[in-house]
């Protein structure tokens, strides 16, 4: 079996990203590991129809995000990267400061160091001088700053067309061939 890849669902608006990502995922047969933060588990119950438990069951395996001794919190246990979606201010500092206090920070901060890939779906609007410093350092350091920003040249009719999008396009930070999204051919 391949590595999997590692999902982080932090407490920023947007958890159906993490969610759906986590659901192509599967579809598509990727191993999936699943760190959820306690805000990003009430942002899940706020803004999606899903349990709990049916998002954590679209993950081979689940970590308390309080357990930094977990398998992810080294850089031996090997995974493809790294892809949090949403991610918080407060994650993107930890991370852009290496304060790993907490799992998905620390997770985060062993794929920079092993240089594998790390998307961030930064879900914040507007942003200020703080955010950008921060958000210039993690790509400094080797983030993929990936923001749900809506394509329009596909015509999307709903939401999940949007979603499916910006899942697609994390998709591609990876390789992974999918058919999510509508691709730019040209006029």
């Amino acid at each position: 079996m391949s590595a999997p890849i590692l999902v982080g669902i932090s407490g920023a608006t947007g958890a159906i990203y993490g969610v759906e990502l986590l659901r192509a995922l599967k579809a598509m047969g990727q191993p999936a590991h699943l760190i959820l933060s306690e805000w990003g588990a009430q942002t899940i119950t706020l803004e999606t129809d899903f349990t709990l438990d049916e998002v954590r069951s679209l993950a081979d395996t689940v970590y308390n995000n309080k357990d930094l001794a977990a398998a992810v919190s080294s850089g031996s246990f090997v995974t493809r990267g790294m892809v949090i979606a949403p991610c918080s201010v407060k994650t993107l500092s930890g991370i852009a400061n290496s304060f790993t206090y907490n799992l998905m920070i620390r997770a985060a901060d062993v794929t920079l160091k092993e240089r594998r890939p790390l998307v961030m779906v930064f879900r914040e609007a507007p942003l200020h001088k703080g955010h950008l410093d921060l958000l210039s350092r993690a790509v400094d350091m080797g983030t993929v700053l990936l923001p749900p920003m809506p394509a329009f040249y596909n015509k999307p009719t709903s939401i999940d067309d949007i979603v499916r999008h910006t899942v697609g396009k994390i998709l591609d930070q990876f390789g992974f061939e999918h058919d999510l999204m509508k691709r730019w051919t040209g006029p």
